[in-house]
């Protein structure tokens, strides 16, 4: 199946928490980092996830924003570190590529935010995702 979502995560599930309705998974990346999703428990059921399933992390470039440093006192959970490859600018928006120990990310941000942040190639930058802005698919 081909998605339009360019990040395209691969790692394995080290842990499956549910709950009544909804369930946290935690991928450890290819490159060690850890995400976590928040998807329904019929999710994991269907998916068959469990402890050492093979899955990616499917997160939208809208839903990935950027920070320059550490973040305290937020509640997002997921927290990639990486270093800027390259900057595309249009009119309005800017497409961020993002280097990581997991992969490539892409960020759609405002080309206003890439000037407040000073945002070049080289940047080192922490990358924003709520688990519930993170889908889980298998092969």
């Amino acid at each position: 199946m081909s998605l339009s979502i360019r990040n395209q995560l691969p790692g394995t599930v080290t842990a499956v928490t549910t709950g009544e309705a909804m369930a946290t998974v935690t991928v450890r990346l290819d490159g060690g980092q850890d995400v976590t999703a928040a998807i329904t428990r019929e999710a994991v059921r269907d998916l068959g996830l469990a402890e050492g399933s093979t899955v990616r992390a499917l997160v939208k470039s809208t839903e990935v924003a950027l920070a320059t440093g550490s973040v305290d006192g937020l509640s997002i959970r997921n927290r990639l570190r990486g270093t800027v490859r390259e900057i595309t600018t249009g009119g309005a928006m800017a497409s961020v590529r993002i280097a990581t120990e997991g992969g490539e990310l892409t960020s759609a941000i405002t080309r206003e935010a890439v000037a407040d942040l000073g945002l070049e190639p080289g940047s080192p930058v922490v990358a924003l995702i709520k688990a519930t802005e993170v889908s889980l698919a298998v092969d």
